[in-house]
């Protein structure tokens, strides 16, 4: 599929700027959200930009390597925290109602097959990928469903009225995905990619980064995107990277989470760099790969909290962040409406 992401409006920079420095406040004391109301305002091209209706699609998929031991824990962890998920039970259920986030679960690629009436969304492309130790995790085939079904999700949302949208995941073995999709793409030596994931001792770290070693090793392929991704993406990470593009498509604000959302964006990016002017980096995970996926995008996240859970816990958490840039944009008075004295150096410009 091809996306066709426009720049966001630049010409506002210096509008919204100047609205923003005659707000009551000294210059440039509301620091990052400053910046966060700017680029709100580019992507919706307005003033008084306005957001509707946040949702947090969580992915789920299982992996195929995980049966080669890359984790701790076993694979029907995958199925069974959507299980969670669905009751209501899990860190981004209590955070999405907090923060009046809509969550939904999307059923990627889970080695299960889910009654009905859980009403997790169906978008399963298969049981979970392949090993990629010795061959590819999908087929082209697959690859490109997962991307178009990714797509057509948000579409959905963005009928519904969604126009600022997170992604979480769930999949048991996708930080060995996410590690080597950043040694492959961000030239990122291989040790520095793979972390404890779920929980890893030193010597369940080491044999880890064997498996993935061997795995990167036995890679036969070329060097393009497609290919990469298709050998050693999961199902999940595919999907919220087609979401991802068509959100910026259709010029949505995109929350970036942590480690596994980051790998998804950073295989957006090398399809379309323009998906990255859409994006705000809600955290910095505790997962050691994610400051390298970040200082490789230089992207500057809003929140460092040790986190490392996934689900798009990250996301949620930042929301309101993300909302308080917009409300004061639009809501906090200037120096003409209160009737406040301003510095002799803005009433001179």
């Amino acid at each position: 599929m091809n996306f066709d992401i426009k720049t966001p409006n630049k010409e506002l920079i210096e509008q919204l700027q100047h609205k923003i420095d005659f707000k009551t406040k000294p210059i440039g004391s509301l620091g990052m959200l400053e910046q966060l109301a700017v680029k709100i305002g580019c992507i919706q091209n307005t003033l008084s930009p306005d957001l509707k209706q946040p949702t947090i699609m969580v992915f789920a998929g299982d992996h195929g390597i995980a049966l080669d031991g890359v984790s701790p824990y076993p694979q029907e962890v995958t199925w069974q925290m959507v299980a969670n998920f669905m009751a209501g039970g899990a860190a981004i259920n209590v955070f999405g109602r907090q923060n009046g986030i809509d969550i939904k679960i999307v059923d990627a690629g889970v080695n299960y097959d889910f009654d009905k009436e859980w009403n997790v969304i169906d978008a399963k492309i298969a049981h979970g990928t392949k090993s990629y130790l010795n061959g590819a995790a999908m087929t082209a085939e697959q690859f490109q469903l997962a991307i178009k079904r990714g797509a057509d999700l948000v579409v959905q949302a963005h009928k519904g009225g969604t126009n600022i949208i997170g992604f979480g995941e769930m999949g048991i073995a996708n930080t060995s995905s996410a590690a080597v999709l950043l040694h492959l793409l961000a030239d990122v030596d291989l040790k520095e990619c793979v972390g404890r994931g779920t929980g890893w001792d030193d010597e369940g770290l080491k044999r880890k980064y064997e498996i993935l070693k061997s795995a990167v090793e036995n890679y036969k392929g070329d060097s393009t995107i497609e290919n990469i991704f298709a050998h050693f993406g999961g199902f999940e990470i595919v999907m919220i990277t087609g979401a991802m593009l068509k959100a910026a498509e259709l010029k949505m604000v995109i929350m970036v989470d942590g480690f596994i959302i980051t790998s998804a964006l950073l295989a957006a990016s090398k399809m379309n760099p323009k998906v990255l002017e859409y994006c705000i980096f809600t955290h910095k995970s505790n997962e050691n790969g994610h400051k390298h996926m970040l200082a490789h995008l230089n992207a500057n996240p809003i929140l460092d909290l040790g986190m490392r859970l996934g689900e798009g816990t990250g996301a949620a958490v930042a929301y309101p962040i993300i909302e308080s840039a917009v409300n004061f944009l639009n809501q906090m008075a200037s120096f003409e409406d209160a009737g406040v004295s301003n510095s002799d150096k803005v009433i001179n410009e």
